[in-house]
């Protein structure tokens, strides 16, 4: 204990930069939750989105069923540009 300066943490600068990126990492996921919220709540999209071409909807009586499929490709597609783009820019 003699010689350190008892104000100090005892592991203050071991982490390292991967506890910082970490932290980079969580407030741009926690940013882009944020956004994407901010676009369902104004409405965008609810008009076209679930409605494209290549859904299926199949009403039979009183059954209905739905079948997103253009809509889901169209999602992975929008999620795979996103997340290829982050992780180019490292």
């Amino acid at each position: 204990m003699a010689g350190r300066d008892p104000f100090t943490h005892p592991f203050q600068g071991t982490l390292g930069p991967a506890v910082s990126d970490i932290g980079k990492f969580l407030v741009a996921l926690g940013l882009a939750i944020a956004a994407a919220g901010a676009v369902v709540w104004s409405g965008f999209g609810r008009s076209w989105l679930g409605r494209l071409p290549g859904d299926i909807h199949v009403r039979r009586g009183s059954t209905e069923i739905y079948f997103p499929v253009a809509t889901c490709v169209l999602v992975s597609v929008a999620l795979t540009l996103l997340l290829w783009l982050f992780r180019t820019r490292r």
